[in-house]
């Protein structure tokens, strides 16, 4: 494992547990209240990363033993609207998008290096990924990995209303 994956992963780690401590001084009634008109509020935007989570786990994994990486995207919104999160408990959705995470962390560690680092011509990252991958680039199982663990820190600083 590269030095400069493993800082990778311990920054994940350390990301993961000191915003579960700063969700948890959060109340219920702070995380139903949305930035501002027409936003989500941090309930819901936690909803959304717990979704961005189980989305992605399975990314991860099939990226793993797929020969291309063209994943099925969701409807964000359909998503938080069906699962109802703002009327969810704050403390669980909290706890959830913690385990969630580490469990994440676990996978991305376990992860064999050369299939982290198999350049794939065939991907969907042009269209589901964060940070959008030309159509035509090559594109890696880490970048999807990176990627998930930088949108994640920005809706983190969205709640926030600082960089994580």
């Amino acid at each position: 494992m590269s030095n400069d994956w493993k800082i990778f992963l311990e920054d994940f780690r350390r990301t993961i547990e000191s915003s579960a401590e700063r969700l948890r001084s959060i109340t219920e009634e702070q995380s139903e209240t949305g930035r501002a008109e027409g936003k989500w509020s941090p309930k819901e935007i936690v909803g959304h990363l717990i979704d961005s989570a189980a989305n992605n786990h399975q990314r991860f994994v099939r990226g793993q033993f797929s020969e291309n990486m063209v994943f099925p995207g969701y409807d964000q919104n359909q998503w938080n609207e069906v699962q109802q999160y703002a009327r969810e408990s704050w403390p669980l959705l909290v706890e959830l998008w913690r385990l969630y995470n580490l469990h994440l962390l676990h996978v991305m560690s376990c992860a064999d290096r050369e299939k982290l680092k198999r350049s794939h011509g065939e991907h969907s990252l042009n269209k589901i990924a964060w940070e959008l991958v030309g159509e035509k680039e090559p594109a890696t199982l880490e970048y999807v990995m990176r990627d998930y663990v930088e949108h994640l820190k920005h809706h983190l600083s969205q709640i926030f209303g600082d960089s994580v």
